[in-house]
């Protein structure tokens, strides 16, 4: 365990920021299985599904969560599993 107080302020913040990296983690997850599970089951609302995940995706970016080429990524399977559903 740190000693010197600047060193425990740092390991309190660190404890937060882990705990809010993982909370925003878990909502991009949860938004893109949604987006996922809507389309497999051809729902009417995949599409708000999706603009939904890739709102998620870009404020994790914006928050520092995620790196944005990871979110780059993540946003380029969405839509292309967005237009092979439309095409069918």
């Amino acid at each position: 365990m740190a000693r010197i107080k600047s060193a425990k302020k740092r390991a309190q913040l660190q404890e937060i920021q882990r705990k809010r990296n993982a909370a925003i983690k878990s909502k991009v997850r949860t938004a893109v299985k949604d987006f996922g599970t809507s389309l497999a089951n051809g729902e009417d609302n995949s599409e708000a599904k999706m603009v939904q995940a890739v709102r998620t995706i870009d404020k994790a970016v914006t928050k520092g969560t995620l790196h944005p080429n990871t979110a780059a990524r993540k946003k380029s399977q969405i839509m292309k599993a967005m237009n092979k559903a439309k095409a069918e």
